[in-house]
C-alpha cells in the first residue's frame, strides 16, 4: 500500500498538468476507437518534397547530414508520400462560435474545440501525422505535438475569420474544417475551392446550436448579432419560423452541393448531441476518402 500512494500521487500530479479538453478529448476519443479501423497506408517513399528543421520526436536516420553540413542547422528530408498522409484541421474561431442558447450544453465553439482535438487523437494513435491549419506547426504524430494543439485550441483567441484561410498545403494531404458555416455561399464557395482545386481532399462539418435550427422562441424579440450585424427585432417569431427554416435549409442544400463538388465530405451535428457520433462519422469519411 506504502508504494502504491507515491504513484498514485505522481499520476494525480501528471493528470493535473495535462490541458482540461485534451482530457475531455481523449475519453471521447477512446469511446469511439473501438469501434474504428486504423487509417495508416504505405507510400513508396521515392519522391522527395523538401527539407525542414530537425525537430523533437524525429528520428536520426531522417537527418539529411549532407544538408545539414551546409550550415548550423539540423534537416530533415521529407518524402512526398509522408507529407501526403498529413490531416490538417481547422475550426471556426469567429465570434459567432462563441454563442449558446442553454448553459446546459457547450458553446459551438466549445464543441468544435472537443471534436478538432478527439479527431487528433484518433488519427494520431492510427499513425497519421496532424496539425492545425494556419498554426505554424508542422504535421506530427507526436504527444508533444497533441499538447501543442491542446494548448493552441484552448487559449487561441476570438478571431474575425468565418472560414479557412488560403495556405499552401502538401499535395495529397487531407482537410478537416469544422465550423457553423453560415457565411454567404459564394465566400465558402471560393475558400473551399481553394483547397479542392490544389487536389485535397476532405470533410466539411457544420456545428450548430439546437436553437439555431430550430428558432424556438416565441413572441416579440430583438436578435443582436455577434459579429457585428444589425439588430433584427421580431413582433411575432413565430410567424417567420417557417420561412427561417427553408432559408436553413437552403443554405444547408448549397453547402452540400458545395462539397459535393469538390469530392468532399460533409456532415452537420448540433452542439447538445453526443460527440461521438459526430466523431465517428468525421473518422469514418476520413478513412473512406482515397488519396
Amino acid at each position: 500500500m506504502s508504494a502504491t500512494l507515491p504513484l498514485r500521487h505522481r499520476a494525480e500530479q501528471l493528470a493535473a498538468t495535462l490541458p482540461p479538453l485534451l482530457v475531455a478529448a481523449e475519453r471521447v476519443a477512446s469511446t469511439v476507437a473501438q469501434g474504428v479501423h486504423g487509417r495508416r497506408r504505405v507510400g513508396q517513399g521515392e519522391t522527395f518534397w523538401q527539407f525542414r528543421h530537425y525537430d523533437m520526436g524525429d528520428q536520426p536516420q531522417s537527418i539529411d547530414w549532407r544538408q545539414s553540413a551546409k550550415s548550423d542547422m539540423v534537416f530533415v528530408r521529407e518524402m512526398e508520400w509522408e507529407a501526403a498522409q498529413s490531416v490538417w484541421i481547422w475550426r471556426d474561431t469567429s465570434r459567432s462560435m462563441s454563442w449558446t442558447s442553454d448553459r446546459n450544453h457547450p458553446s459551438k465553439r466549445e464543441r468544435s474545440d472537443l471534436l478538432a482535438l478527439a479527431l487528433s487523437v484518433l488519427l494520431m494513435r492510427g499513425g497519421e501525422h496532424v496539425a492545425l491549419l494556419g498554426s505554424g506547426i508542422r504535421p506530427s504524430n507526436s504527444r508533444a505535438t497533441l499538447s501543442r494543439i491542446a494548448l493552441m485550441l484552448e487559449k487561441q483567441d476570438l478571431s474575425e475569420e468565418e472560414l479557412p484561410p488560403a495556405v499552401p498545403l502538401p499535395r495529397s494531404a487531407q482537410i478537416v474544417l469544422i465550423g457553423d458555416f453560415l457565411a454567404p455561399l459564394e465566400k465558402i464557395d471560393r475558400a473551399l475551392r481553394y483547397y479542392g482545386e490544389s487536389g485535397l481532399r476532405g470533410t466539411v462539418l457544420q456545428v450548430l446550436d439546437p436553437a439555431e435550427e430550430s428558432l424556438p422562441y416565441e413572441g416579440r424579440v430583438n436578435f443582436e448579432g455577434l459579429e457585428e450585424e444589425a439588430p433584427w427585432l421580431v413582433s411575432r417569431v413565430e410567424s417567420v419560423r417557417d420561412s427561417y427554416a427553408k432559408r436553413l435549409a437552403r443554405h444547408r442544400e448549397g453547402l452540400r452541393d458545395i462539397t459535393r463538388a469538390l469530392g468532399w465530405g460533409c456532415d452537420f451535428h448540433h452542439s447538445d448531441q453526443p460527440p461521438q457520433s459526430a466523431l465517428l462519422r468525421l473518422y469514418t469519411t476520413l478513412s473512406q476518402v482515397p488519396v
